[in-house]
């Protein structure tokens, strides 16, 4: 369990707030939005990395369950959770 385990997408990034639209995104999105980050699915957190979406909370939860070798077979193709931690520390190392 990491130190943000227990934080949400909505604890970092404000309330889900409707848009007037739908798409797949969105209804990924949604309903993993109060979801503590401990609880989603491997896919999910790809998804908030590549959305760039409380990335630092995600990323730690992620780089923890890539240390442990944690495979939930959720992700839509092979190493994608690894990928989308890479881009996101680049992403990341930028900014800095």
């Amino acid at each position: 369990m990491t130190k943000t385990s227990s934080v949400s997408a909505a604890d970092v990034e404000g309330p889900w707030e409707e848009c007037g639209w739908n798409s797949g995104l969105i209804e990924r999105c949604r309903p993993n939005w109060n979801v503590p980050i401990g609880e989603l699915s491997n896919e999910m957190l790809a998804t908030f990395l590549r959305q760039d979406i409380a990335t630092e909370c995600v990323l730690e939860e992620a780089t923890a369950r890539m240390e442990v070798g944690f495979d939930d077979d959720s992700e839509m193709s092979d190493g994608e959770l690894a990928n989308n931690v890479e881009e996101s520390r680049e992403r990341l190392a930028r900014r800095r």
